[in-house]
């Protein structure tokens, strides 16, 4: 048996904060021209009541009711968010609890960010292709701006919430799910990280204490830091490598690739990794302006909007880049 991808659907918060609510906040910012170049105008707020799971629970009740999918058909639950309910039990039974799927279906949490979106269909795939499985529910849900310092006008630009449900089922064709490459830039750990409020660094009063980071933003150790200039330089070196190895290990030509989808991370560091390899504009989907940085959510989605524009048709050949928190890389092939 073999994996494909058989569905996608998504959900995303009602709550909108967009560019004019930005500037009525930072209006200092409003001369910035380097934040046309990001490419949002607005994001999705989760309401602060609401958690990932809240979030994931609804996009998989989209994909049940979109696609007439049988829940009690599904054998496994991957929950792919960098957002927990507890710090036990795993977030992944919470939500197969709510969902209401049989007694039989496996649970596990990936704590994944940007490149979580390959790491699980990987799972998918090796849970299908080696043990026999049929359906396997992956979710990607992110309320990361739960997590961002009200000052940190960086941060409170690109990202937004939202949830995507994936179903990975099997077939007998040879094609579907392809080759993938990962990669782990370990030393870099400290480019995106929430420093306090874990095992290593419990919550204090000093993880509270504002500062300002070289770049200007405010933030302190209980929010999230993000070292903007040092990713973005990260993944303009990693993911074009990383997209060259992945066409050799699945001796494609990048020519013979329909379309490439990128973590949205920001247009203007996807569209530099489109130029240094040489790939045609016409061929890279975006779906950032409304949403802006989703996280791992951030590929399911503009995979969504790619089928419902006619960008991805059947027979279709897709490649899927994600890059992010870790630092970590992700990519793999898709024939839909």
């Amino acid at each position: 048996m073999y994996a494909f991808i058989k569905a996608i659907s998504y959900y995303l918060p009602t709550s909108k904060f967009t560019n004019s609510d930005y500037f009525n906040v930072f209006p200092e910012m409003a001369e910035n021209k380097n934040l046309e170049r990001v490419g949002v105008k607005e994001r999705r707020i989760v309401d602060p009541h609401l958690t990932s799971s809240d979030l994931g629970v609804s996009a998989a009740e989209n994909i049940f009711l979109e696609h007439k999918i049988d829940r009690n058909e599904i054998d496994f639950i991957l929950y792919c968010s960098l957002e927990s309910d507890y710090l036990l039990p795993a977030t992944s039974m919470v939500v197969h609890k709510r969902l209401m799927l049989s007694r039989n279906c496996g649970a596990i949490d990936l704590s994944v960010g940007c490149s979580g979106y390959p790491y699980a269909l990987s799972i998918a795939k090796g849970l299908i292709e080696s043990s026999g499985f049929k359906n396997i529910l992956i979710i990607n849900s992110s309320t990361l701006t739960k997590t961002i310092h009200l000052k940190d006008k960086a941060s409170r630009f690109i990202f937004g919430d939202g949830a995507a449900a994936t179903l990975v089922s099997s077939r007998d064709d040879n094609w579907g799910i392809g080759e993938f490459i990962f990669g782990s830039v370990s030393k870099m750990t400290d480019a995106i990280i929430i420093k306090d409020g874990g095992a290593r660094n419990p919550i204090s009063e000093s993880s509270y204490i504002d500062y300002k980071d070289d770049y200007g933003n405010i933030t302190d150790n209980a929010h999230l830091y993000m070292d903007g200039p040092s990713v973005f330089n990260f993944g303009l070196k990693a993911v074009p490598q990383m997209i060259s190895d992945l066409l050799i290990k699945s001796k494609t030509e990048l020519e013979n690739i329909d379309l490439f989808i990128f973590h949205q991370a920001n247009l203007f560091l996807i569209d530099s990794i489109r130029k240094k390899l040489l790939i045609p504009e016409e061929k890279v989907f975006n779906f950032m302006e409304t949403v802006g940085n989703t996280v791992s959510a951030s590929i399911p989605i503009a995979i969504y909007e790619a089928q419902k524009s006619g960008k991805i048709t059947s027979g279709s050949k897709v490649l899927l880049a994600g890059f992010g928190v870790g630092l970590s890389t992700g990519a793999t092939i898709i024939h839909f």
